[in-house]
This record gives C-alpha cells, structure tokens and sequence, in this order.
C-alpha cells in the first residue's frame, strides 16, 4: 500500500465567455445538462479510485474553465464521492477556481458548505481598461466585490494576475501589485502575458496589431515582482506563485514535486503509479466515451522510467526549492538524465545552483527556465 496521500483534480470545461489569451479546455454551450454532467464525473472518479485502493487524498482540485458556475450541489456530491472512495486527509485541500462576477460570488457561501476551503480567484487585473483587453466580463469593482466575499467564505484565498502586458511600464505594474498585496491574501500568482498558438491573441500578434514586452522588459519586470513580493512576506516558491509561509497550494506542489494525481472531467490528465492518462478532450466527446466505458479515458500508458526522470526534472525546476537528484536518478534507474558539463557551465555563470545531491535554478536563471531546460535535460 503507498501510504503518500494522492491527488484528485476535477475539470470542468465551460465558460461564459472564451479569454483571448486562454489556451485551457474550456468551452462555451448555450446549456449544460447538470444532472448528465454529475453523474459522469462520478462515474469518471470512480473509475480512478478503483485503480488507486488504499490512498488517501491529500487535495482536491476543481479546475476549467470556470469550476464556480458548478451547482454547489455538484460540487458536495463529487466531495462526498471522493470521500467515499478514497477517504479525505484531515487537513485536505480542496480548492476551486473561480471567476469574479457577482452571480458567482454568491454562490461562495454554498461553495464553502460544500467543502471547498481554499478558492483561486480570477481577477487578472486591477485596471478596468487592461480588463477589457484581457476579454473579461468583470469590473475592478465587481472583482473586489467578489474578493471580500471570498474572504469571509473561505479560509485560504488566493487570486491571479497578468502582467507585462502592452505598453506596461514597471511603475504601473509596482503600483498594481502592491495594491493586491494589501488586500491580504497569503498566496498570489502573476503570469506574464504569452502569446498561446490558437488563441485570439496569437491572431492578432500575427498580424501586428498585438505586441508585449520584449524578452529584457519582461525580464525586468520578473525580477521587479519577485522583489517586490519578497519584501511583502510572499515570496515567490514556483516560477509564478507566490505564498506566506504555510500558504502554498499543496495540490500545485504535487505536480511540480512529481507526485500521484488522477484527473477526472474532459482533457484531464493523470500521472499515477507510473502511468500517464489523459482524457477525451471535447466535453461531447468525453460525455460519449463515459457513456459507453464508464470513464472518460483516450489514452493510458506506463511512462518507462527515462521519460519518468525527465518528467521530474521539467516540473521540480519550475520550483524554489529545486530538485533531489537522488530521487531523480531512482527514477530514471540510473543516472538523472542531465548534461552535467553544461549544468557545471550554468552553475558558474549564476543561473543554477547545486552538488551531486541537489539542484536548482536561481532568480537568475528562473526567467530564461525553457532555455535552461532545453540546454541541460537530456533525451
């Protein structure tokens, strides 16, 4: 029996509206069949706890699209669901993502009743006009709103924001940033704006009419938030997120520390005992495949132990506390799958840090990470 606590991640795919940086599994549908909908992801779950028997979870995870306009109703039974199966951590972690609008904030209280304890607010930003620019429905006020609301619900609050977006200057960005410090959340985390192929902002960039902060500005930028948020108590313990001590969201750290999670819901993945599963991405699709198998699964495979160890070293980097290498060579069989002359050659110029036992990426090095990870991971 593995006794490591394991992780459950829920995705729902609708959203009212697509964002024109968006490059998640999310839809939009004039209706949803509710009922339908509950009973496939419980058919979905249950499908994964009877592959994973005897582990208890340690966190759960309702992600999207947009996971508040879930009934609450549907949210407390997928609890009590996984509950059933698997059995909850006393001190599990259930977070759900969601959007800002007031029709959503008042759902918060029966969110909470539910058993949701941690939410991920989407405020992406605090000026009304670059909030039109990122296609969102809300106002700064109305997102505000819908942060205080949060608050009293739920005992850990986090929000995103996007930045090094066009024309933003470092005093605008310090200026918006330290007012999201002051509401007192203990986690926050700030994404760079990139352009994704497919989205409608990759559209624009390839005609001209969109351009963001060159590679050095948004360099600049990067180290201007990690100050920044340092300074306030909320270093930065991911690439992206930023936390108090103790306000990590443990379920992310089971992805970046290479743990078991299973995935349920359309394009969910999975990685759990050495199997890599990954379901049907179309909501349609996946309803269909639940319809006939019982579980929404279009591919499982067992992940030989190379690809295994490289997966390790791609997520664990992304992380302050950096990577073991001896666990990292455990699961590989062998040797980590590293270049160690060109690690030895970062090491020198500042951008990584490390010795036979451990590694990691420094401030440094953490905005050129895809670059470092092209130069040193090894096939």
């Amino acid at each position: 029996m593995n006794a490591e606590p394991l992780a459950l991640y829920v995705h729902w795919p609708f959203c009212v509206s697509k964002c024109p940086y968006c490059d998640f599994n999310s839809h939009v549908r004039e209706g949803v069949d509710q009922a339908r909908w509950l009973d496939a992801l419980l058919a979905d779950l249950a499908h994964e706890a009877a592959l994973t028997p005897g582990r208890r979870l340690g966190s759960i995870f309702f992600g999207g699209g947009t996971p508040s306009l879930m009934p609450p109703a549907t949210v407390a039974a997928l609890i009590q669901a996984a509950d059933r199966h698997w059995g909850l951590a006393a001190d599990c972690e259930i977070t759900l993502e969601a959007n800002p609008s007031s029709v959503e904030a008042a759902r918060f209280a029966d969110l909470a009743a539910a058993g949701v304890n941690r939410v991920s607010l989407g405020l992406q930003a605090l000026d009304d006009e670059a909030l039109h620019f990122l296609g969102r429905a809300h106002s700064v006020r109305e997102g505000l709103a819908a942060l205080d609301t949060a608050q009293a619900a739920f005992a850990r609050v986090s929000f995103d924001l996007i930045y090094a977006r066009p024309d933003q200057s470092m005093a605008a960005w310090e200026q918006e940033l330290s007012r999201a410090i002051g509401f007192g959340t203990g986690h926050l985390s700030l994404y760079q704006l990139t352009i994704e192929p497919g989205t409608r902002f990759a559209t624009l960039a390839a005609k001209g009419a969109l351009t963001i902060p060159d590679a050095d500005s948004a360099a600049d930028l990067f180290e201007q938030t990690r100050a920044i948020t340092a300074a306030a108590g909320l270093p930065a313990y991911e690439i992206s997120n930023h936390a108090r001590p103790g306000e990590e969201s443990r379920h992310n750290l089971t992805y970046w520390r290479y743990r078991d999670y299973v995935g349920v819901g359309p394009g969910a993945h999975g990685r759990r005992t050495g199997d890599a599963t990954f379901r049907r991405k179309k909501p349609e699709n996946w309803l269909a495949a639940v319809d006939r198998n019982r579980h929404g699964i279009e591919t499982s495979e067992a992940l030989d132990p190379a690809t295994q160890a490289v997966e390790a070293l791609l997520m664990g980097l992304r992380l302050e506390e950096g990577i073991d290498l001896t666990r990292i060579a455990a699961l590989a069989g062998g040797t980590p799958p590293l270049d160690r002359a060109r690690v030895a050659r970062l090491i020198e110029q500042g951008l990584m840090v490390g010795d036979d036992t451990h590694l990691g990426v420094t401030a440094a090095g953490m905005p050129v990470l895809e670059a470092i990870l092209r130069e040193i991971v090894t096939d």
